[in-house]
């Protein structure tokens, strides 16, 4: 199978696609033999990663899938009892954790909603679903008895999603600089009236922590520690601590240009735009906000070369761990620096083979959602390896500020005068 062949069969999309594309980035950036090298480093790093859990290339995908679930067990066990084993049904019994991943993430602040302009929002759009559940009469009583910021973060998973962009949403166009100001990034634990009816909401979203970019709060739903908990929520509050930074960046942005009501607004809903006419002599890489992958894998978008900001956060976040691993002596969250991208197809049985990802959280949601080896989720491996592929042809380091710099528009355009 020729390089091309093989990137397209782990990406799911057409052997066309990688040739034009290969042919494209050659043609810009005037290095060749990219996809081979990547291919090479996948390979390498899968030898690697199986010789330390007592594996090799022969060996089948359950195994694989097994060794890489107890692999993360151990490492979960391991960091809860560095984190001084956390209660995630309040704040206090999580307050070593959130101190812990502020401490390796470095005290972060952003461009954020004023409180004030918040609570205007509230009362313009009165959340119906949130005042029936919790029996107040109104948005003024609402506000008078309940935590505004807690409210904020239950439109998340109290609210109909639709109400949420097309009603909600809609007076954020009229926003104005003058309403943000800044401020520290909040991590939150929500009270305990929020735990059972956020329960649907970890089953969509498949984790029980959020956030929201607009008002710089990362928040937890309470709920019981199950295996995998730990790691899994440790993670994301830096995952999200690097997203929220990120978008807080394009707010500042915006702050200076026209319409930033219009674009605060776009970038809050992840919207996906289409792509202009191009040209035989540049690329133009489509910016997917969100993981398409959790919705339906099957989304033809994510079969088009695209890039995706989520990927920097997890790679931020995921070189956090391996510094919080180095101060545990029983850890070993090094196992998995940088292995985003890796994943290869290894056999199920005699008749069948499957693709295994190696990365950190595909991982971990299979293990907390208890997923069976044909429906494992793959979405941050094969959105990783889209963004390598960009990242080795133009530099790491460049693709954050194009991301920043891109965003309103929906896409990047690749020509030679970026390298």
């Amino acid at each position: 199978m020729t390089t091309q062949r093989k990137i397209a069969k782990i990406l799911r999309t057409s052997p066309e696609v990688i040739f034009e594309l290969e042919k494209k980035m050659e043609k810009i950036t005037g290095k060749e033999k990219v996809l081979g090298k990547i291919l090479k480093e996948n390979e390498e790093k899968i030898k690697e990663s199986l010789k330390k859990i007592g594996l090799n290339l022969k060996s089948s995908a359950p195994e694989i899938y097994n060794s890489l679930f107890n692999k993360i067990k151990k490492e979960d066990d391991y960091l809860y009892q560095f984190l001084e084993s956390p209660n995630f049904n309040n704040f206090s019994g999580c307050q070593f954790l959130i101190n812990s991943a502020k401490k390796i993430s470095g005290e972060k602040t952003g461009f954020f909603l004023v409180e004030k302009k918040a609570k205007e929002l509230l009362q313009l759009n009165p959340p119906q679903n949130i005042l029936k559940l919790l029996g107040y009469p109104s948005t003024e009583d609402l506000l008078k008895k309940e935590n505004l910021l807690e409210i904020f973060c239950a439109l998340r998973f109290v609210e109909d999603p639709h109400w949420l962009n097309d009603v909600f949403l809609k007076p954020y166009s009229k926003l104005s600089p003058t309403d943000f100001e800044e401020r520290e990034i909040k991590i939150i634990v929500l009270s305990s009236k929020w735990k059972k009816i956020g329960e649907k909401f970890a089953g969509k979203k498949l984790h029980h922590i959020s956030h929201l970019k607009e008002l710089g709060i990362i928040f937890v739903i309470p709920f019981e520690k199950y295996p995998g908990a730990t790691l899994e929520i440790f993670s994301l509050i830096l995952h999200y601590l690097y997203e929220v930074e990120f978008y807080s960046k394009i707010f500042q942005k915006y702050s200076s240009e026209e319409d930033f009501g219009q674009k605060i607004t776009s970038a809050l809903k992840g919207e996906i735009k289409r792509l202009p006419n191009g040209d035989k002599d540049k690329i133009y890489l489509k910016i997917i906000q969100r993981y398409l992958g959790k919705q339906n894998p099957d989304d033809p978008r994510l079969l088009e070369p695209h890039l995706n900001p989520e990927v920097i956060h997890w790679e931020k976040a995921e070189d956090n761990l391996v510094k919080l691993g180095e101060e545990s002596p029983q850890s070993d969250l090094e196992f998995f620096k940088d292995l985003d991208f890796v994943g290869d197809f290894f056999k199920e049985n005699i008749k069948k083979e499957v693709l295994i990802s190696f990365d950190l959280v595909d991982n971990l949601i299979s293990l907390t959602k208890g997923s069976i080896l044909g429906i494992k989720y793959l979405y941050h491996h094969q959105e990783a390896l889209w963004n390598k592929i960009f990242e080795e042809y133009i530099g790491k380091e460049k693709i954050e500020d194009l991301l920043i710099d891109n965003l309103d528009k929906g896409y990047v355009k690749l020509n030679s005068d970026l390298i």
